[in-house]
Formats: structure tokens, sequence, C-alpha cells
């Protein structure tokens, strides 16, 4: 050990050591840090050397004899309360984790907590630790994709700087993805989204008998009008796809982008049922092959989606339900497990009753639709048991039904926070 002339002054009775901690300036005498060698202040007493003295602190000042810490000063108190108690305290406001941090720091073990504070560290510790995993668990792959999202949209313009005409189609390329980054991206927005209502009331129209006309053969026939506005839409969204695609920077992550898939998906039943419709005939006389090319003509509705592209809260819809799996998985299986027993209870009431319940498949029907409090009626018990099984399935399924919610609400709120900071990032990349 060193001697203890090093730490004592002339005239001083008492070696001191003289520690500053973030412009905390305090002595402590080397008989009290005697008593804890294998703290990090009672490993000084240890040094030999300056370059050993380094090794425990932040700087040495050789003439003042002080030693330096790069340490938060407030939670130093508490360590000096150690050193003069030999006991550890933790106030209510405290941060746990940080003063774990902090006694790791100063090589005090969690053992000196006091009585009176050692239950509380310890379970709010236990608290913060099972929500911080549960977080972790639930956001592990969202949490932190804002930044690789605007990281891979700054790679995007570093790329325009590097093609021919690469102000101009960063620019249009913008003006297509972000309906806010300029007056010709909103009205271009606002067009795609006309084409989008128009197609989808085309589709409705179609479908209803009052608009619909007959051939001699009595096979429904297109009017004009609509098959006109039909073409045209069809012409729009497939050039905005190969707009998008001859302007993406990346054109492999384009093909993965869910917004693109559903441009892609919107389009090519377009050409699908049109190559049948010039090469094989009308879906009549083809059988089960006609009535798949009805169905791919009835794809046509799913170009609702392409509203997601001018909506932030579409997006965050779609990012909310993607990330949320793991509370969507639980509550599915909450209800299947509802849906099981309450059936059963539904079935032993009133399977002698003729009521629709006679079998458990029936009973499922039932359970689904009572537990998702739907309840359309069509089936309902009629004994007095069989009223009770609905009364607790409904109850059930309200407390089910509402006990993700609120993690899934804060999921959503996380992601139009973070698309908006995503838009926001497009329309600053502008800037040079």
């Amino acid at each position: 050990r060193v001697q203890g002339q090093l730490w004592k002054r002339p005239g001083q009775e008492e070696a001191l050591v003289h520690v500053n901690v973030g412009g905390l300036r305090r002595s402590l005498c080397c008989s009290t840090l005697e008593k804890f060698p294998d703290t990090r202040l009672g490993r000084l007493l240890a040094c030999r050397s300056q370059e050993d003295i380094l090794q425990v602190c932040d700087d040495y000042d050789v003439q003042q004899r002080e030693f330096y810490f790069d340490r938060h000063p407030g939670l130093f108190r508490h360590v000096l309360h150690f050193y003069q108690t030999g006991k550890l305290h933790v106030t209510e406001e405290l941060c746990v984790f940080s003063f774990s941090q902090e006694i790791e720091y100063w090589g005090i073990n969690e053992f000196f907590l006091d009585g009176c504070c050692s239950y509380r560290y310890h379970d709010r510790k236990l608290e913060r630790a099972r929500r911080r995993s549960w977080d972790e668990e639930s956001d592990a792959s969202s949490l932190d994709t804002c930044v690789d999202e605007i990281s891979d949209l700054n790679r995007d313009m570093q790329h325009f700087q590097d093609v021919s005409y690469g102000n101009v189609r960063r620019c249009l390329w913008l003006t297509l993805e972000n309906p806010g980054y300029s007056i010709p991206s909103k009205l271009f927005s606002l067009l795609s989204i006309s084409v989008v209502l128009t197609s989808i009331a085309i589709t409705c129209i179609n479908s209803i008998p009052e608009y619909q006309s007959l051939d001699p053969d009595g096979r429904p026939l297109e009017d004009a009008t609509t098959r006109a506005l039909e073409g045209f839409c069809s012409c729009w969204f497939t050039l905005e796809v190969v707009t998008r695609l001859l302007l993406a920077p990346n054109r492999k992550r384009f093909f993965h982008h869910p917004l693109n898939i559903i441009d892609m998906a919107s389009v090519v039943p377009i050409y699908i049922t049109l190559t049948f419709d010039l090469t094989v005939g009308s879906e009549s006389e083809l059988g089960d092959l006609g009535r798949l090319v009805q169905v791919f003509r009835l794809m046509r509705i799913f170009r609702v989606l392409k509203l997601a592209r001018h909506s932030t809260g579409l997006r965050s819809l779609g990012a909310t339900l993607r990330h949320s799996y793991r509370e969507v998985g639980i509550l599915l299986l909450y209800l299947a497990v509802g849906v099981s027993v309450f059936s059963g209870f539904a079935y032993t009431a009133e399977y002698e009753e003729d009521v629709g319940l006679d079998t458990i498949p029936a009973c499922w029907w039932w359970g689904t639709v009572s537990m998702t409090t739907v309840g359309y009626g069509d089936v309902v018990p009629v004994t007095v048991a069989g009223k009770l099984a609905a009364s607790g399935c409904i109850l059930g399924g309200t407390l089910v039904v509402a006990l993700p919610i609120t993690i899934i609400f804060n999921k959503f709120s996380h992601f139009y926070r973070r698309q908006k900071a995503l838009e926001a990032s497009e329309c600053g990349s502008e800037e040079p």
C-alpha cells in the first residue's frame, strides 16, 4: 500500500483523499476508505504509481493531490453516505437502473442496501425489468426502424446524385412517394385518390342489376361508359407502377415494399382477365376456369388498399398490425379458448332444443359471434342454463377483446409519429 504521506498534507494529522466528482469536491479520510478496500475509492489506497491511479480515476492533479471522476455529482452523494454509514439508501424519485449502474461503477455491492430500502429497490428493479423485457420482445423489430428508414432514404438521395438527371428524377420520385412534399405532389395524390375511388365505384355499379344490360344470350354486358372509365383507370394504374419502377433508386427494395406490392397486385389481374377475354372467350364458356377469371376480375376491389400510399393513418395501421402479431395471436388464442368452453356449455344445455345448437360446430359459430359481441341473433339459447352460458360468453368476450387494445393503440401512436418523422425527412431531403 502507498505510504500515508502521499495522501497527507503537511500539518494534517489524518491522511485525506481529495476527490472531484463532476465538480463536487469532497475529502475522505483514508481510515474510512480502508474499511471498504474492494470499492473504487478504496482501491486508490493500493495504487503505487500514477499509472495505477489513472486506471482507477479519470484524471489526477499531482500538485493538488485531487482525483477527478466524470460521474453524476447528485448520485455521488449516495456514495458518500455509504462511506460514512456503511449502508446504501435509495430515494423514491431515484431511477433504480441509474442507481444500480452508479454503485456498480464505484464497486459497491447491492448487499449494502439498508433493510428499509432493500425490498423497495429490488421490487422496483424487477418491475422495470419485466416492463422493459416485454417492450423489447414486442417491439424488437420496430422500435428503431425509423432511424433505419431515414438512413435508407438518405442513401436513396445519395443514389440520385450519381445518375444522369438526378435532380429531376429525385423531384419526380418524391412527388410520387410523398403527398406532402410539394403542391404538385398534393395534386398528384388527389388525382390518384380520385382514380382509385372511381375504379371502386365502377366495380360496385357493375354489380347492381339496374345498371346491367344483357346480350341476346342472357349474359351481362358492361356499359360503354363504365368500360371506358375502367380502361382509363387501368391505364392510370399501369402508368403509375411503371413510373415508380423507372424512378426507384433501388429496384430490389422496390419489389419488397408493401405499397408497391399492392400496386402491382391491382394491375396484374387487369391483364390476366384481358388476356383470357382476347384469347379464350367469355367466362361462361370456360367452366371452372371462367370462375377463376371472375375472381381475378373481383380482385379489383383491393384497389382500395392503394389509398394507404396517400394516408399516413392507413400506413401506420398496417405497420401496427404487422408488428403486433404477438398481441393479435394472444387475442385469437383467448377467443379460441372462450369459444370452445362456452360452445360446450351451450351444446350441453341446448342440444335437445330445436334452436340450431344441436352440434358442436354450430355452437362454435354461436360462440364466435357472441364472444366478439356481434350477436347476429340467428341462433339463440332458450333454456336458463343456455342463457347463463351466453351471458358468460358475452361478458368474457368483452374483457378478452379489451385486454390487448391498449398495447395495440400505443403501437399505433408510435408508428404514426414514426411515419410523420419519415415524411418530414423526405420533405427535408430536397435541401442541398
